[in-house]
């Protein structure tokens, strides 16, 4: 259970660093769009592992053997990508913040608008169709993981909505990296259990 928060956590930072830009940039933000927004987040990442688990399903017969190698793959992939942007992202900040832009940079749309929202929902939750081709690898349940992953995205962004509001962009230049390294982590953790039990 602990294994399926920490994944939700993971998936949620390209949303939270949204929701924190969004905090951010949009001078009084009504909590109806905080609300509104983090739905659709939570929604995206509950619908995505599914559609992944049953991609998965069809083809888990074939792969049994080396199937760890590929939820390791797909969770480093995830997580190395995840950091790098946020790397490079920090680094395109330091380098605005030198060149004497005091303008926040948000680069997430306006959630405000519903076809901005629906677009930011479906991106941010792409990388959670691979986890949910792991869990079909994994044998593991479907509904009740991509529930809590879910859920905890809708939490998280909603935070995200407040701590931009309040605590301008400190959250969101770390977001993704920590949700990076913590994917490669887990999928590190499979692999080795994995090993050690062949």
């Amino acid at each position: 259970m602990l294994s399926i928060v920490l994944i939700g956590v993971s998936l949620s930072m390209d949303a939270f660093a949204i929701s924190v830009s969004s905090g951010i940039s949009i001078p009084g933000l009504r909590p109806f769009y905080a609300v509104r927004s983090s739905f659709f987040f939570g929604l995206f990442q509950f619908i995505m592992p599914v559609a992944g688990w049953f991609l998965g399903s069809t083809f888990a017969g074939y792969i049994d053997a080396f199937d760890h190698w590929i939820v390791f793959a797909l969770l480093a992939f995830i997580g190395g990508k995840m950091a790098f942007e946020s790397l490079r992202s920090k680094a395109g900040d330091d380098k605005a913040g030198e060149a004497g832009s005091g303008k926040p940079k948000s680069g997430s749309g306006d959630i405000r608008n519903m076809g901005t929202l629906l677009t930011l929902s479906a991106a941010t939750s792409i990388d959670a169709l691979a986890v949910g081709v792991s869990f079909s690898l994994l044998k593991q349940g479907i509904w009740l993981n991509a529930g809590i992953i879910g859920a905890v995205t809708l939490l998280i962004c909603l935070a995200g909505f407040e701590f931009g509001r309040r605590l301008g962009r400190l959250f969101e230049k770390w977001a993704g990296l920590a949700g990076g390294l913590m994917l490669i982590g887990i999928g590190t953790k499979i692999l080795i259990e994995h090993l050690i039990a062949g």
